[in-house]
Formats: structure tokens, sequence, C-alpha cells
């Protein structure tokens, strides 16, 4: 059964995309143009109410029904449990994944995010108020990342879907004017994942 995945080209696309192939899962895009308002049409809000990408439909879902999974943590968390990879069943090893993963949907995500919209602003004044409010918070993030890897070769222990969400915006990274020559263990973290195989295929997978 070939699992649909709903999306763009963008930082939320990507963590999908390497996880669907991190786990071996058949997928294919069904892509979603979100400059051109797809995101606004019947068929896709039948499957994201929110009128975000991605989403996916998998026709072999909770007793071989099909289903569909909007919001990237949700899906993340859903492929996890569907396969057994990638999120580890005893509790204490679960906590991590899913504080990890909360802190990339709540802030590593909306907050590099803002940078992407205020850096490329044409008016100054309205452009630098924003980016140094952003900016600062998006730094600041990147610093709490480090500090995380500093001891571990993944936030969570062992590589999990949390890894995938936070390297969807880490991806960005030159976007957000961050380099891993200030975060080291980043970068050592982010050039590991970058070099599986299955995160590559995730990264070249074509989503628009």
């Amino acid at each position: 059964m070939t699992i649909e995945l709903h999306t763009w080209n963008t930082p939320n696309g990507r963590k999908i995309s390497v996880a669907l192939e991190e786990m071996g899962l058949p997928y294919k895009v069904v892509p979603v143009n979100i400059s051109k308002g797809e995101q606004m049409a019947p068929a896709f809000l039948a499957i994201s109410p929110n009128n975000k990408i991605p989403a996916i439909v998998d026709p072999d879902g909770p007793g071989g029904k099909r289903v569909s999974v909007f919001e990237s943590g949700a899906i993340l968390l859903y492929l996890g449990e569907k396969t057994g990879k990638f999120l580890p069943v005893p509790l204490a090893e679960r906590i991590p994944v899913y504080e990890w993963l909360m802190w990339q949907m709540g802030g590593f995500g909306p907050m590099p995010g803002q940078v992407h919209h205020f850096i490329a602003l044409e008016n100054e004044t309205d452009r630098a108020y924003g980016l140094k409010r952003y900016m600062t918070e998006t730094l600041r993030l990147y610093g709490v990342l480090d500090r995380r890897l500093a001891d571990r070769e993944f936030v969570a222990g062992a590589l999990s879907v949390a890894d995938f969400a936070i390297l969807g915006w880490a991806w960005r990274h030159e976007r957000h004017k961050v380099s891993f020559a200030d975060f080291p263990n980043v970068g050592r973290w982010y050039d590991a994942l970058m070099a599986r195989p299955g995160v590559k295929r995730g990264m070249e997978a074509k989503l628009d």
C-alpha cells in the first residue's frame, strides 16, 4: 500500500519525506503548490482542515482502513507507531522524543519561519524590528540544540522522529543566516544525518 504525501518543498514537507525514506515505506508525492493557493482546495481541506502542508493519506491505516493525518508532528508520531521505528516503546525512552519533537513544533520552526518572512521584506524599517526579534530567538534555539547535542549523538538518545522533525528546519540554516561554526555540535549532528542514505533520498525527493 502506497502512502500519499500531500506536500510542497518546505522544511515541514522534508521532515516527512525523510521519515518515509528512513522507515522504508512506499509513498508517492502529491504536490500542493502553496504559492498558488492549492492548500485551500476542498479536496485538500478534507484531509488537512488547517490548510497547511504536509498531510498524508494511508490506505492501510488502523484496522486496514484508509486514514488521513495532518500536522507534521502528528504524522511523524503516526508513522513511528505504524512501523515501530524511530519511536521507542519504553515510556522512559519515549519521553525525550516527545519533548524534542514538541520543542521543534513549538519553537524551532515557528521562530525560523518568522526569520524567513522578515528577511524577505524589502522595506528596511519593516524588516529591522521583526528580524531582530525572531533572529535573536532563533539563535537562542540553536544554542539550546547545540548544548543538548554536546554529549549525545541524537537529541533523544537513539535516532528518532524528533531528529527528523528538527532536521527539516536545520536544513534551512543558511537561509536563517546561521553558521554551524557557531554551533559545532549541531553541525556534527546535521552532517551525520545528511550522510544517511534514507535522509539523502528524503531530501532529494521531488516535492514540488
